[in-house]
Parts: C-alpha cells; sequence; structure tokens
C-alpha cells in the first residue's frame, strides 16, 4: 500500500518476552490464573451490588463500575498476551493495534474519572453527611458515572484519530507485550511532536482534574476526621474510605511507574513487567481489596452463601 511514497506496515509483530519455552509457559500459566481471578473477583462484585440490597448506595455503584473498567481493561490485554506467550511472538493488524491501544486507553482515563467522583462521594458522605442523601442521589450517581465513562472515551478518542493517521512504514516488530503508546509511536516513520502535545494536553483532563479532586477531597476528609473528638470515630470514618484511597495509591503508583518515571537505565524487560502492573496487577488487586476490607461486602458474600446451602438442601430433599 503506497502512501506519501512510503510503503506502511498492514501489521506489527509484538515480540513478548523472548525468553526460554519453560518461563514462558510458566508465564502463560501464570497471568491465565491471574485472568480468570480478575474476571471471577469483578463479576461476584458486580452481581453483590446489583443484587444485594445493602449494596444499593453511591459508593458500591461507582465500585460496580470500576470493575467494569478492570474487566475492560485486563480482556484487552492478556487474551492476545497469552497467545503472544504460547507462540514466542505474535502478529496484529494496525487497525487491531489501534483498537487494542484506545480500549486500553479509554478504560484507563473512564478509571481516573470514576476515581475522582469516588473521592468526592467520600467526601460528601464524611463532611456533609446530613446532605449526603440530598446530594448523591441515584439519578446524580447514574450521570456521574455516565459522564466518566463519555469523558473517557470521547477524550482519547483525539488521540487515536492522530496516532491512525500515522504513517507505520517499518520495521513492523514492535518489542512489547501489546500496542502502548509509547512503542506504537517508536515504530512510526511520522513526526510525532504533535502526538506527544496531544498527550501531554489530554493529561490536565485525564490525569491532573481527577487528581486535584481527589487530593482535595481528602484534604477535606482528613481535617474533619481529625476534628472527631473520639478515637473510635475517626477510626470509623477513615474506615468507610480507605478502600479507595488504597485503590488510588495503587493505581497512579502503577501509572506513573510506566509513564512518568524516566526510562533512563530501564531494561526491555524490565519495562514490559512494569506494565504488567497497571493493566493486571490492578484490574487483580481491586476487588480484593474491597472484598477483603469491606464488612458489608463480606456480609453479602456470606448471604449469597448460605441462601446456595439453602437451595442445595432443599433440592436435595426435593430429589429424595
Amino acid at each position: 500500500m503506497q502512501k506519501d511514497n512510503l510503503t506502511e506496515v498492514p501489521e506489527f509483530f509484538l515480540l513478548g518476552f523472548q525468553t526460554s519455552q519453560d518461563v514462558r509457559i510458566v508465564l502463560f500459566f501464570f497471568l491465565l490464573v491471574v485472568y480468570c481471578g480478575t474476571i471471577c473477583g469483578n463479576f461476584l462484585i458486580i452481581t453483590l451490588v446489583s443484587t444485594s440490597k445493602n449494596l444499593h448506595t453511591p459508593m458500591y455503584f461507582f465500585i460496580s463500575h470500576l470493575s467494569i473498567s478492570d474487566i475492560l481493561i485486563i480482556t484487552d490485554i492478556v487474551p492476545k498476551m497469552l497467545k503472544i506467550l504460547l507462540n514466542n511472538g505474535g502478529t496484529m493488524s494496525l487497525i487491531g493495534c489501534i483498537t487494542q491501544l484506545y480500549l486500553l486507553c479509554a478504560s484507563e482515563a473512564s478509571e481516573c474519572f470514576l476515581l475522582a467522583v469516588m473521592s468526592y462521594d467520600r467526601y460528601v458522605a464524611i463532611c456533609n453527611p446530613l446532605r449526603y442523601s440530598s446530594i448523591m442521589t441515584s439519578g446524580h450517581c447514574m450521570i456521574l458515572s455516565i459522564l466518566c465513562w463519555l469523558l473517557g472515551f470521547s477524550i482519547i478518542l483525539i488521540y487515536i484519530i492522530k496516532t491512525a493517521k500515522l504513517n507505520f512504514c517499518g520495521p513492523n516488530i514492535i518489542d512489547h507485550l501489546f500496542c502502548d503508546i509509547i512503542p506504537l509511536l517508536e515504530v512510526s516513520c511520522s513526526d510525532t511532536f504533535i502526538i506527544h502535545m496531544v498527550i501531554y494536553i489530554m493529561g490536565i483532563p485525564i490525569v491532573i482534574i481527577p487528581t486535584t479532586i481527589i487530593i482535595v477531597s481528602y484534604t477535606y476528609i482528613i481535617l474533619a476526621i481529625l476534628r472527631i473528638p473520639s478515637n473510635t470515630g475517626r477510626q470509623k470514618a477513615f474506615s468507610t474510605c480507605s478502600s479507595h484511597l488504597i485503590v488510588v495509591s495503587i493505581f497512579y503508583w502503577t501509572m506513573f511507574g510506566v509513564y512518568v518515571v524516566p526510562t533512563k537505565g530501564r531494561t526491555l524487560t524490565m519495562s514490559k513487567v512494569i506494565s504488567l502492573l497497571y493493566t493486571v496487577f490492578t484490574p487483580l488487586v481491586n476487588p480484593i481489596i474491597y472484598s477483603l476490607r469491606n464488612k458489608d461486602i463480606r456480609k453479602a458474600v456470606e448471604k449469597c452463601q448460605l441462601s446456595f446451602r439453602r437451595s442445595s438442601r432443599v433440592g436435595n430433599v426435593e430429589l429424595f
């Protein structure tokens, strides 16, 4: 295909981990177990929030949307990565590569907005508890969640359209596990200055504004908690936002580790391992954190187990 006297490559070859077959097989089964565990854990949270009446609150509503984002991220990345590990590399079409990048970036951006909204929800719950039910109504929560998804997928679309217009004339080898921002730009034969500018500009609404909302919200939350006279009251208030604070910390530390920390002196293998943190590790630990540190979710799981056992006993009695 000729375009501007440059032969564009129809597909890319992703190298994955260039190591021994035994190591790749171990990584394959490890990622497969992580993928299945992540899908099951996040689907469990979505199911519990949908079916348990005591979880029909704004906080759990946003947690379920966070689980949807985690499912999208890991499903976008891991299945193709597993195939690459088995075959010691794999091809991906240009359209497929751009699509994978779009779904990854859009889901990550939506998660940034969701975490910001969740921090605002915790701010209202702790700093304005008497007005919480009137501010965080079901209608407002629905609007906020829709805005998070629309903003994430629409803002990233600007960058994706710019990236799709780049020329990729060879080499077509990407030494990475998936089509990420930096590896894809490195194999382009076009001037990527405008794309880098777009990325920096998009960082304002996607990263800086949500981060500012989170910092301001938790500043007021901490000040409000410190004004509580009893230790028991302070611990109870902090426990309502501790899970979210841990998830926010993990999410931003992994993102900054990949895109902000200088890559000088970092090996390609190290970069690949670090990229697994926000695409595989974060979606796995989020449901674990919310399930282990949240009494309401644990109670909902116990109720589901009890109801399942009762239905099993009734079924066995009917059989006999």
